[in-house]
């Protein structure tokens, strides 16, 4: 049974940007780790908890959240002799964190490298490399220099 929530979206008294609100859900750095950890499979508490070395009381925190967010939703198991647990999965809009991620990732190998190279490599299907970039509505990469930010009425038109 899966309890997915849908999140009804800010209020008006919420930060106009879309920056800073999306910091009030994922600014804190154990909310991209336990992201990591779903991402690479890991849905149970335990789980997650063993692979980051968290605070049972930081990831609940954390959790709690991520799915009150809309960003994961629970799902119930037991296990034999067991009691009933939840287990976290990715909502849509978790799912579309993996772009954010991967472009985190990218920036962290460009400018914080590691001198054993990348933790992790992306990759088509085929085993092509692949960049996070911009594309324009064609699907045409635009360079990052080419980008501008828009803001105010002419971003609303």
């Amino acid at each position: 049974m899966s309890t997915e929530r849908q999140w009804s979206g800010p209020t008006d008294d919420e930060p106009a940007c879309s920056i800073e609100r999306s910091l009030q859900i994922l600014g804190e750095r154990w909310s991209f780790l336990v992201l990591r950890e779903i991402f690479a499979g890991r849905h149970k508490f335990a789980e997650i908890q063993s692979a980051l070395g968290i605070a049972s009381n930081l990831l609940s925190a954390r959790l709690r959240l991520l799915v009150e967010s809309g960003v994961l939703c629970t799902q119930t198991y037991r296990e034999p002799g067991s009691r009933p647990r939840q287990s976290y999965h990715l909502t849509e809009a978790g799912r579309d964190l993996r772009v954010v991620m991967s472009a985190l990732q990218q920036w962290g190998d460009l400018h914080r490298r590691r001198p054993s190279g990348p933790s992790m490599l992306r990759r088509t299907r085929s085993g092509s490399p692949v960049h996070v970039g911009y594309l324009d509505d064609d699907g045409h990469e635009v360079p990052v220099t080419e980008v501008v930010s828009v803001t105010g009425t002419v971003a609303r038109a």
